[in-house]
């Protein structure tokens, strides 16, 4: 009979937690974390099939047991309510029953254990917090529904995510403890090994597993020894000071950075069987505590310069001092010398651009230059500030998936109301159930003790919060299009929407048309990175498809709306009119603008035709479109912002 313990690929069987100079940076990550759960969790950044969610499974399994028993594996899916997380009232026995008993969540249930959330990045931020919260505290606090408890939640919470669907806010990112960035490996003989495995593995899990059942534990023993040492390690107060002055070198915020350091270099020694904390122990617990909480610009990769790091931590940790020291203060560089802000605050400073940008460009350049090439930099420098105050909203009360744009029907929010349940379920509403059962109580013979109810009385509550959208662009890219001001001015509008999706989690799409056909530079999609570096690379040239750049937006909408029938949608034309692609082109594009009116699509052209002499075909294309026409004057970083709020 196979063991609980071999149900999953064998943790020291992943290749890179076997290495021999130790483990690889996620499975070192993973061990420390375990070995001090106080560190906060590790959040696992990669592309798809790098065995992330594998090694994650594996992990309970070289755990030492609780009171006996394995260490639990709790699988929070990212469609989880937070009755479903935090535990609420049991349904059956107050029906039933006429009890109020409460009905632990997965988080009691992580209890000693492990969280693990994958595609952590897609989950609902209010659940994130929530999340992360019970990971700091060892407790989860139950307010809801009647019941109102606190009981013990110590987990190590793990997630994992893709950063092509979308990051997580600058916020959340910085409450997990750890994090670490995985990609396949590109030596071949890597890549062999790892199928190798894979293969051997399900064609035979137990015999496979038998294989590492020395080497799993060997790591068990290992991770308990650490676990019963690492009380004893000591962190002199020279290597606190040396922490001090890493986090400072890479200009963190807060003191979070500090106390992650400090407890991962803390485990990180005990993991080495050392009752002291060494050089070497600090700077491994930096590599993993401070990439992703350094400051940097939207878009920018979590990262650290192993230069400056180097050059801070020095060869030997210096003796203890005396008495109080504030040690050198670190010379601006690296990511912390721009001083601009963290990507929740916007407080970058457009001084910050490179001076080299080159504003001297000729407006002449050969379109296949990509008009925007060189000037990227300055343009998300520009917009830093923008998106903190901007927000694009869509008029009314939607139902699409919660996030935090426009308002709408959502599983969380306030309570504004109830109804009675449909397939999706949701959160009880106590008082109008028995509101409801209420009237019926004579009917159904009541005479006194408990009250009588009916699954037909059963009321879910009606919430309003926020949701997230769809915003489309389609951008003229034609020769009419490629004067670099022209180019320069509509990149940097679309940047600071995409800064602004960036924190609110929208998905974002954009269609760009030159030459005889139009192209879908980027499918809706939650990773404003990869849509900022489409438009960076945008090249500009050619005649003006402009039908085909309506028809293919079109198109787009409509696969979207099937797929997602409740995410509303703003359609941004940003063109100057002109249709010079193929025979009856005006007639043609005026006919798609119709196409994009009739389905009811929310759209704003943005005008880009200049100059004294102006034939009015932007505005004459807003007027088929039902859509708000912009002026080439109005166009902005800021003032593209303004436009799209009024005409959501």
């Amino acid at each position: 009979m196979t063991s609980p313990q071999i149900q999953h690929f064998p943790f020291s069987a992943v290749v890179g937690a076997d290495g021999p100079d130790g483990p690889d940076p996620m499975a070192l990550a993973l061990i420390l974390t375990t070995i001090a759960p106080e560190v906060g969790g590790v959040l696992v950044r990669g592309e798809k099939g790098t065995a992330k969610s594998t090694i994650v499974r594996a992990l309970a399994a070289v755990l030492p047991p609780v009171e006996d028993r394995p260490v639990p594996l709790v699988e929070l899916p990212i469609g989880a309510t937070e009755d479903r997380v935090t535990g609420s009232i049991n349904l059956e026995s107050a029906l039933a029953e006429g009890r109020a008993e409460y009905e632990p969540g997965l988080l009691a249930k992580a209890h000693r254990g492990i969280l693990y959330v994958d595609e952590v990045n897609l989950l609902h931020d209010h659940l994130v917090d929530l999340l992360l919260d019970a990971a700091a505290m060892g407790r989860a606090t139950v307010e809801r529904d009647g019941v109102s408890m606190t009981h013990e939640a110590r987990f190590v919470l793990v997630g994992t995510m893709n950063p092509e669907e979308g990051e997580l806010r600058p916020q959340l990112l910085d409450r997990f403890g750890l994090t670490v960035e995985v990609a396949a490996p590109r030596d071949p003989a890597l890549r062999a090994e790892v199928v190798r495995r894979r293969m051997a593995y399900d064609a035979d899990p137990a015999g496979f597993a038998a294989r590492y059942a020395d080497a799993e534990a060997a790591l068990q023993a290992r991770i308990a020894s650490a676990r019963s040492l690492v009380g004893e390690v000591r962190l002199t107060d020279a290597g606190l000071l040396k922490i001090a002055e890493v986090c400072a070198a890479f200009d963190v915020d807060g003191l979070r950075a500090d106390i992650v350091t400090a407890r991962t270099a803390v485990a990180h020694a005990a993991w080495s069987g050392r009752s002291q904390v060494t050089l070497d122990d600090i700077r491994v617990a930096a590599r993993l505590a401070l990439p992703h909480r350094r400051r940097r610009k939207p878009f920018d990769a979590p990262g650290l310069d192993e230069d400056l790091l180097d050059q801070v931590l020095g060869d030997d940790l210096p003796p203890e001092p005396d008495g109080p020291d504030d040690g050198p203060e670190p010379e601006p560089q690296g990511p912390a010398a721009d001083g601009d802000g963290a990507a929740d605050d916007g407080d970058g400073d457009p001084a910050d651009a490179p001076a080299d940008a080159p504003a001297d460009a000729p407006a002449s350049a050969p379109p296949t230059d990509g008009d925007g090439t060189g000037t990227a930099p300055s343009n998300v420098a520009a917009t830093a500030a923008a998106y903190r105050t901007r927000l694009l909203t869509v008029r009314g009360v939607g139902a699409g998936t919660a996030g935090r744009r426009s308002r709408a029907r959502t599983s969380n929010g306030r309570r504004i109301g109830a109804t009675t349940p449909t397939a999706a379920g949701g959160a009880i509403h106590l008082t109008e159930t028995i509101r409801a059962a209420v009237r019926h109580q004579v009917a159904r013979g009541r005479t006194g003790g408990r009250l009588l109810l009916e699954p037909a009385d059963l009321r879910v509550a009606v919430r309003e919060g926020r949701e997230s959208n769809l915003v489309l662009f389609c951008v003229d890219a034609s020769g009419s299009m490629a004067a670099r001001r022209r180019m320069e001015q509509v990149k940097t509008a679309v940047l600071s929407l995409l800064l602004d999706a960036y924190q609110r989690r929208d998905k974002v799409g954009l269609v760009t048309f030159r030459g005889a056909e139009a192209e879908v530079a980027l499918p809706p999609t939650h990773s404003v990175d990869a849509a900022a570096q489409r438009l960076e690379d945008l090249p500009a040239g050619g005649r003006t498809p402009l039908a085909e750049g309506l028809l293919e937006a079109a198109h787009l909408l409509a696969v979207e709306r099937t797929r997602d029938p409740q995410r509303r949608a703003l359609l941004v034309v940003v063109t100057d009119g002109r249709a010079t692609a193929g025979a009856d082109a005006v007639v043609r594009s005026r006919m798609a603008a119709g196409l994009l009116a009739e389905a009811g699509i929310a759209s704003v052209v943005v005008d880009c035709e200049s100059g004294p002499m102006r034939m009015g075909l932007a505005a004459t294309l807003a007027e088929h479109l039902g859509a708000e026409h912009v002026p080439i004057g109005e166009v902005s970083a800021e003032a593209l912002v303004d436009v799209t709020r009024r005409a959501a």
